[in-house]
């Protein structure tokens, strides 16, 4: 097992930024900001050959009762609890404070071994920086500067010297998906009920959420990554800096995920906004699972209306499976898996050629593609081209003029023959060279001799000549016959 380090510290010492450096990463939001992060948030790091898993949590205020900062010690309290060794950040610019004090006092209770670090050293003599904090009483503080990377080799070190780690084994892939949405749609609460416990914080304040938590679990046998997102705004309402980084980090996520779980608030219309962040997931070609939240308390009435509304405004999601879910409690949560798994398994299915050609046979002969000036595009055959999603290639003549509509045409042919649920599909044209099409005194290998393995070139004749190498002009030489 990979030993679990924890960070923590007051805000703003420096945590993200010793967690980025630790897993060598840019996964944790930085900024000059107190209490920028507030969910717990996992990372993998290595140092030679030993591996751990890292933790960076919100800064720890342990004398808060209630709002996100007590939401937020809370998050910290249960790291540490699930921690094997916690590193204590203090800032070295600053000095010591109580509230380090009160922080102190609660890791010594602690059974694990606790790290003191000074962050924030770099240029500044490591007996001076260091001397008030022996105070504490957690052993011998170590200098370090998170950003610059000055003594942090050594902290982890002596941390997983008490250690007996193993060898990373190959990681097997598994699906990833990520929980998209407006803010205060229910996000967190419902990634909160999916793994049966408050592992982030859900708050009835829209932005709670501020950076993508990536989160692996188990159900049943099948392993999962499950990512909370930030909630994504019309782009003329982010005003504030971290919330365009919190936009660009959950764009990210969208990117790193094989299925998206797009979630609607049922107690309110279907907006723009929806629509532009399920385009985006379709741009990206993720496969998708639709969440409609809030479900519970509506009449029959209203529900009718909920679905009309979302079957108009959302008719281009046509190959996603919709639910209608109450993530507050529980009703529907576990039917997502069923979708989840098989948009996934459409998502990274394999097409054979054979089979793809033939769909390809069939969806031409019941509909042929229309013609392009005079010439009628003609499709030769198709394979697989890629996955996540599916990219189908097509080969033929004339293909450069084939409409968009013809294009839908296809995409929908393939993912009906094939039975993919829950993925989009795309199709590429690829237009096959004319062995002709070649300008006076250019060279092409000779196709036929380049399967035979020659690389001898064919030169184009010109105007007047009668082929590569036309015969002189003149009377033919009798042949030469020798005596005797």
């Amino acid at each position: 097992m990979k030993p679990t380090i924890a960070l923590v510290g007051r805000p703003n010492v420096g945590k993200s930024t010793l967690f980025n450096r630790l897993t060598k990463s840019r996964d944790a939001l930085v900024a000059d900001m107190p209490g920028l992060t507030r969910d717990r948030h996992y990372g993998h790091g290595k140092i030679g050959n030993k591996p751990y898993l890292c933790v960076d949590t919100g800064g720890f205020e342990p004398v808060a009762d209630d709002g996100i900062m007590h939401e937020m010690a809370r998050q910290t309290l249960q790291a540490i609890d699930e921690a094997d060794a916690v590193i204590f950040l203090v800032d070295a610019r600053v000095g010591m404070t109580p509230q380090d004090k009160l922080i102190a006092n609660r890791l010594r209770q602690l059974d694990r071994p606790v790290r003191l670090a000074v962050n924030k050293a770099e240029g500044m003599a490591p007996n001076v920086v260091t001397a008030e904090f022996y105070e504490l009483a957690l052993g011998e503080p170590w200098p370090i500067s998170s950003a610059h990377g000055e003594g942090v080799r050594g902290l982890i070190d002596s941390i997983l010297a008490g250690f007996d780690v193993e060898v990373d084994e190959a990681e097997v892939k598994h699906p990833k998906f990520a929980i998209i949405g407006r803010p205060n749609v229910g996000k967190s609460t419902l990634v909160n009920a999916i793994l049966g416990e408050e592992r982030v914080i859900a708050f009835d304040q829209p932005g709670t959420t501020r950076d993508s938590i990536y989160i692996d679990f188990e159900r049943g046998d099948q392993k999962y990554t499950i990512i909370d997102t930030a909630g994504v705004r019309k782009s003329g309402k982010v005003n504030e800096a971290i919330e365009k980084f919190s936009v660009v980090k959950t764009m990210k996520a969208i990117e790193d995920a094989n299925v998206v779980v797009l979630v609607l608030d049922a107690r309110q219309d279907v907006a723009e906004q929806d629509a532009h962040i399920a385009g985006f997931a379709l741009e990206a070609g993720r496969a998708m699972v639709v969440a409609v939240n809030k479900w519970e308390g509506l009449d029959l009435y209203t529900r009718d209306q909920v679905k009309r509304d979302i079957g108009r405004k959302l008719s281009f999601l046509d190959f996603a499976r919709f639910h209608h879910i109450s993530a507050l409690e529980g009703q529907g949560v576990g039917d997502l898996f069923a979708s989840i798994n098989a948009a996934y398994a459409a998502a990274m299915a394999k097409l054979p050629t054979p089979r793809l050609t033939r769909a390809l046979q069939l969806a031409t002969e019941k509909q042929q593609p229309p013609r392009v000036g005079l010439m009628r595009p003609k499709m030769k055959y198709a394979h697989q081209g890629g996955m996540n999603p599916p990219v189908v290639v097509v080969h033929g003549t004339s293909l450069d003029g084939v409409p968009a509509s013809y294009w839908r045409y296809l995409e929908h042919s393939f993912l009906k023959m094939f039975k993919l649920q829950g993925t989009p599909l795309r199709v590429q044209f690829k237009k096959a060279d004319n062995p002709f099409d070649m300008k006076p005194g250019e060279f092409k290998p000779d196709r036929i001799g380049a399967m035979r393995g020659e690389k001898k070139p064919v030169k184009v004749a010109r105007h007047g000549s009668q082929g590569p190498n036309p015969p002189k002009a003149g009377k033919p030489k009798r042949p030469t016959i020798k005596k005797g």
